[in-house]
């Protein structure tokens, strides 16, 4: 009988690891958070092999082309949407299936977003500059300086303009819509159905930037979406509006943004992604006022870790039982398992 042993180095739930014992799998858990590593390219071979590991579980770790031919997989696991650090041509190739978790960090990005737009919203992260600056209030108008500097705007009777209206963009258009706010959505890819789900007017990108007051990015990093938002898309909008990035960076012309942020083209922004990651203090937008940064922890919460762990369990566990995983994406390997 072949030992299943599987080597996991995403965030996991300790009960769900107890449910891979149960199943007979013998588990080495080496989180990256509890590491500090990621392995890029074929850093994770050597371990791999010497470990005789032939299921593993990752989250930003890469999974090469090499790597698979160099390992005797039975099943890859990553717990992104869409794992771009794994190479799945490579395993459906090996006859080796490749399972992920759509959906895990949907609300926890949604979340954020809302977040970030209110942040700019009441101007937030310029109070907290201000007050942190040694600032003293000695007479009553010194009081008045603050509250002008800091006087927002409400989200209710604004129009929020989300581009992808996928798992995550719908998420953020239930929430707007709780707040009294219009829905413009650009998505090529999704059906009017689709849209009536969340009330959201399906419009042109052109369209959307001009209206919006808040334009927030949901998209995939694809070749499509790359630089979709630039210098041009930027002088499109209305120069109070607030940008929002939560999806990737690739999305947007950083230069660009930066530009319009300085120069008043648009009012301000909320990011949780950066060209250059990790985030930390030399970010270029943590200079300005009207920016607030978070270092890309969107799904950062208990309820993704929660919800990749089960959907990877489960998956497992049903392919051990000779079923077809439910968020497997290369079905084509299983389709004749006897």
């Amino acid at each position: 009988m072949i030992t299943v042993k599987a080597l996991v180095t995403s965030p996991f739930l300790e009960s769900s690891l107890e449910e891979l014992r149960e199943a007979g799998i013998e588990i080495v858990y080496r989180s990256w958070l509890d590491s500090g590593e990621l392995h890029l390219g074929e850093s994770l071979l050597a371990e791999l092999k010497d470990g005789g590991y032939n299921i593993v579980i990752v989250e930003g770790d890469e999974i090469k082309e090499e790597i698979i031919n160099a390992c005797e997989f039975k099943l890859i696991a990553s717990v992104r949407s869409s794992p771009n650090n794994i190479a799945v041509a490579a395993a459906t190739a090996r006859g080796v299936p490749v399972i992920s978790a759509p959906g895990r960090n949907a609300i926890a990005v949604a979340e954020l977003t809302i977040t970030l737009i209110l942040a700019q919203a009441r101007r937030i992260v310029r109070a907290d500059r201000m007050l942190k600056n040694d600032f003293m209030v000695d007479d009553f108008g010194d009081f008045a300086e603050i509250y002008a500097a800091t006087t927002g705007i409400e989200l209710h009777g604004k129009t929020a303009g989300i581009i992808g209206l996928g798992r995550i963009g719908v998420e953020v258009a239930k929430r707007l819509k709780v707040f009294g706010v219009s829905i413009v959505a650009y998505d090529p890819y999704i059906s009017e159905e689709r849209a009536k789900e969340v009330d959201a007017e399906i419009v042109t990108l052109e369209e959307l930037l001009k209206r919006s007051d808040i334009v927030t990015v949901h998209c995939a990093p694809t070749e499509e979406t790359q630089g979709l938002i630039g210098k041009e898309q930027f002088a499109m909008m209305k120069p109070t509006a607030i940008f929002v990035n939560t999806a990737r960076a690739s999305i947007t012309d950083e230069y660009a943004l930066l530009d319009a942020l300085k120069t008043g083209i648009i009012g301000g922004a909320g990011l949780d992604v950066f060209s250059m990651e990790p985030v930390d203090c030399d970010n270029i937008f943590l200079e300005l006022d009207n920016v607030t940064v978070t270092p890309h922890v969107g799904g950062n919460t208990l309820g993704t870790i929660r919800r990749q762990s089960q959907m990877i369990t489960r998956d497992i566990i049903a392919f051990l039982n000779g079923e077809m995983p439910d968020n497997i994406l290369n079905p084509e390997v299983l389709a004749n398992r006897e």
